[in-house]
């Protein structure tokens, strides 16, 4: 799990359950992104809400998954913060 920490003290990652991140203090959790289908039934993964592209199209739903992950995982240091 990759947590960046900024400078004024707030921290962004990708959320998952590996760690109790409530024990670092105050959390603000909001999505990055919506994977969703297309009309078509290919799977989309869109990063708009956090400033990023549009993943896609995936044959598998799993497969959106992990490339919104991998492209999070990527950018957290680039990420907009949380308000």
């Amino acid at each position: 799990m990759k947590i960046v920490f900024h400078a004024d003290g707030s921290a962004i990652t990708v959320y998952t359950e590996a760690l109790d991140l409530s024990k670092l203090g105050q959390l603000s959790i909001r999505r990055a992104s919506h994977v969703e289908p297309s009309a078509n039934g290919a799977w989309k993964a869109d990063l708009s809400p956090v400033g990023g592209p549009l993943l896609g199209p995936f044959e598998k739903r799993s497969h959106a998954l992990a490339a919104e992950a991998d492209w999070l995982e990527a950018h957290l240091n680039l990420l907009r913060k949380a308000h």
